[in-house]
């Protein structure tokens, strides 16, 4: 089995090719390809870790359009004087679908 470890969106996802993955907005068309930064990249026995390996490897995805992630309550609140404030979040994530591990 042929997977690797890709940097996107400011974190490390481990993915192979079909999968589906969120990862923080990224600016492009909907059915746009992008190339990720691979990391790591396992093949079957053989692991590739060093810069010179990497380089050579390329790890393309499909943007499949955008999302949010789950809803994040923030609630500050100070006892004996009055002070109490909620907010929410709702981080915007793209969808990717790995289309190549090369």
């Amino acid at each position: 089995m042929v997977y690797a470890i890709v940097k996107a969106g400011g974190r490390q996802e481990k993915v192979s090719v079909g999968d589906v993955i969120f990862v923080n907005r990224i600016d492009g068309e909907v059915g746009s390809n992008i190339e990720l930064t691979p990391v790591m990249l396992v093949d079957g026995e053989k692991v590739k870790t060093s810069a010179a390996d990497l380089d050579k490897v390329s790890v393309s995805a499909e943007i499949l359009g955008d999302a949010k992630g789950p809803k994040i309550h923030i609630l500050k609140y100070k006892n004996k004087t009055g002070y109490r404030k909620r907010q929410g979040h709702r981080q915007p994530l793209t969808r990717l679908k790995v289309t190549g591990i090369k």
